[in-house]
């Protein structure tokens, strides 16, 4: 599943097509991805102006003319590509197309952006743009990591009296949106901390040293275009690499990078889901 850097990054890679930009034709080849499309989807894209593309949690919203919003979640396989000469910009030929090409915007510009999704768990649904914070899949969410409101006040009160592991807490979109399985392995080797430790044993101090750690980790993966292990790829086609630099993420068996430590990267399930970190420096 995509994380923050993978869908800002492909949120970048749009804004050169779309922003400002009227879609001149919307089509729709299906009736929904992992739910139903909205009613009339393409009608009432067709015609409107981008005013802006923005990002919200692992979400990309495009903000119509129309007073609408296109919201876009990518699910696990899908992926968003620009294609033609517009504007000089967008080297790519249009491509042929596609079995999972589901939608397809053509961009008044030239530019022709396609959502392909194979394993159609990705959505798409349009609300009106002053009521896209309450959105089913938007309210509720926490702070932006990247933003001001996410900072060690907030994260030491929310890790107060929590008895998860502090990797769940970190996993909790109410804590912090955004942030997946890659990235938090990532922070909690970066700062020393273990997966397994209970959040609200964690002192206020070290609690506070995830903040700045989590907007190095999620700048750095932004900077190297996300990490492409299976399905992500960039609105250009290519691959992100931030996989190159991992340091616990995927590294079982592997000499810890600490410098001075001598442990190895272990591997366990929490959840259900993969938990790689170093057992001689992260307590």
């Amino acid at each position: 599943m995509p994380e923050l850097p993978e869908v800002e990054t492909v949120r970048r890679g749009l804004l050169p097509a779309m922003e400002n930009t009227v879609i001149a034709e919307a089509r729709v080849n299906r009736e929904g991805l992992r739910w139903p499309f909205p009613p009339g989807m393409a009608g009432r894209l067709t015609g409107r102006r981008v005013l802006g593309l923005r990002r919200r949690s692992k979400y990309i919203l495009a903000d119509l003319d129309s007073g609408e919003t296109l919201l876009i979640h990518l699910g696990m396989s899908g992926r968003m590509r620009v294609s033609g000469e517009g504007l000089g910009v967008f080297h790519h030929a249009h491509p042929a197309p596609e079995k999972h090409d589901h939608v397809v915007l053509e961009m008044e510009n030239g530019a022709r952006v396609t959502f392909n999704d194979a394993r159609r768990f990705g959505v798409m649904d349009m609300v009106a743009t002053a009521e896209a914070e309450a959105h089913r899949l938007l309210a509720g969410l926490g702070p932006e990591p990247l933003g001001n409101s996410f900072n060690e006040d907030h994260l030491v009160a929310a890790f107060r009296g929590k008895n998860t592991p502090v990797k769940a807490a970190l996993l909790d979109q109410k804590i912090v949106a955004g942030l997946g399985n890659i990235y938090v392995c990532e922070v909690l080797h970066r700062t020393g901390i273990s997966p397994v430790r209970k959040a609200g044993k964690i002192g206020p101090a070290r609690v506070a040293s995830l903040v700045p750690a989590i907007r190095e980790v999620l700048g750095e993966a932004i900077e190297a275009g996300g990490s492409s292990l299976r399905d992500h790829r960039q609105a250009s086609g290519e691959l992100g690499y931030f996989q190159h630099r991992f340091a616990a993420y995927d590294r079982e068996g592997a000499a810890c990078s600490t410098p001075g430590c001598s442990g190895t990267i272990r591997r366990i399930v929490q959840s259900g889901r993969s938990t790689f970190y170093c057992g001689s420096c992260q307590r």
